[in-house]
């Protein structure tokens, strides 16, 4: 990890700020009712999309954020990195988490939050997940040409799409302000039909 401001916040600062920032998400996503496998699940069974709420409005919020800093040059976009993309492996690692995500009713950042307050099914989940982080580990030899296969480099959705930065964001906070106006609706109907 590079240091947050180059020239002005040192490697070992970076990782006292990620530290409370860290802290700081954690106490958000409790705050929020994050740390409850029934809040989280509601997801699934329609009858709360606090998750799919929260996670928009932060991805939006960080979106504009990064253009307007880079619009104003207070950020060089160009030092952001962008993780490569290799297809068969966020596929499959997708299914996988999704899988994780309904059966134990977290995902990972939720779990940590979970486990931190001392619950227990956070604690079990997260010992899950890392017993499964050795496991790929040990695995990863005979998972390696899968995993790398379909290799994309670093993808931008913007780029996929032919179209402006600015434009993808309208886009997609349009796309968000539909889904919470949607979700809320269907958040209403299942309720009205658990309480008849």
């Amino acid at each position: 990890m590079g240091p947050l401001v180059p020239n002005i916040i040192s490697n070992m600062g970076s990782l006292i700020v990620a530290l409370f920032a860290g802290i700081g998400f954690g106490g958000m996503l409790e705050q929020s009712g994050l740390s409850s496998t029934k809040k989280l699940v509601g997801l699934f069974y329609g009858y709360d999309f606090t998750v799919l709420k929260v996670f928009f409005t932060a991805g939006i919020t960080a979106m504009i954020g990064v253009l307007l800093l880079t619009e104003w040059g207070l950020l060089d976009a160009k030092l952001i990195h962008i993780n490569p993309t290799f297809l068969w492996s966020a596929l499959v690692g997708g299914i996988i988490m999704g899988l994780g995500f309904i059966i134990g009713g977290f995902c990972p950042g939720t779990g940590a939050c979970a486990a931190a307050i001392g619950r227990i099914d956070g604690m079990a989940f997260m010992l899950g997940t890392v017993l499964g982080i050795l496991a790929f580990a040990e695995a990863y030899p005979l998972l390696e040409k899968i995993y790398l296969s379909e290799a994309w480099g670093p993808v931008l959705f913007n780029e996929m799409l032919g179209i402006s930065k600015i434009l993808f964001a309208a886009i997609f906070t349009a796309i968000a302000i539909l889904a919470f106006y949607f979700t809320g609706k269907i958040e209403d109907k299942v309720n009205t039909q658990k309480k008849d």
